[in-house]
C-alpha cells in the first residue's frame, strides 16, 4: 500500500527520488507499453507501484496528485490485463484454426478480429489516461512528463 508520508522512515519523495537517482534498475525505466511480438498492447506485466513511485518523484507530485495518478494507472493496468486475456484467446483461435483436418478460416478471422478490437480498446484507454493525466498535472509537470515520453523513459 502507498504511504504518503514515509517509506522506511524517510519521507516518500526522498526515498523514491534517491532510489530513482541511484541507478536502481526498478526505477530506471517506467514500462507503460510492452514490446511483445504478439501485439502492440501485450507483453510484460504493467505494475502500478513502480511507475507511480517514479513519476511521483520525477514530477514532484503532491499527495492528492499521487492518489489520482494511481487511479489512472490502475485503470490502464486493468485494460492491459484484459488485452493479455484477449491475446491468449486470439492465439487459441489461431491454433484451433490450424489444428483441424481443414483450415478453419472463420476461426482464424475471429482471432484476428479479437486482436484488432483489443488493440483498439487499449489505444483508446491510453488516450483517456493521457487526457486525465494532462488535467491532473500543472504546466511544469506536464512539460517534464512530455520530456520523459519523448526521451523514451516512459513508454506508452
Amino acid at each position: 500500500m502507498f504511504h504518503s508520508t514515509h517509506m522506511f522512515g524517510r519521507p516518500w519523495r526522498v526515498a523514491y527520488a534517491s532510489a530513482a537517482c541511484c541507478g536502481d534498475p526498478g526505477f530506471a525505466r517506467v514500462e507503460m507499453s510492452p514490446a511483445h511480438e504478439g501485439g502492440p498492447w501485450t507483453g510484460s506485466a504493467f505494475g502500478v507501484r513502480r511507475p507511480l513511485r517514479f513519476l511521483a518523484a520525477k514530477l514532484e507530485l503532491d499527495d492528492a496528485q499521487v492518489r489520482k495518478l494511481a487511479e489512472i494507472l490502475d485503470d490502464l493496468k486493468t485494460e492491459r490485463a484484459q488485452a493479455a486475456v484477449d491475446d491468449r484467446r486470439t492465439l487459441t483461435a489461431f491454433a484451433d484454426a490450424l489444428a483441424g483436418e481443414a483450415f478453419d478460416a472463420t476461426r482464424a478471422e475471429g482471432g484476428a478480429t479479437l486482436r484488432n478490437e483489443s488493440a483498439d480498446r487499449v489505444g483508446k484507454a491510453v488516450v483517456r489516461a493521457l487526457e486525465r493525466i494532462h488535467a491532473l498535472l500543472r504546466p511544469d509537470q506536464r512539460e517534464r512528463f512530455a520530456y520523459l515520453i519523448r526521451t523514451g523513459v516512459v513508454a506508452l
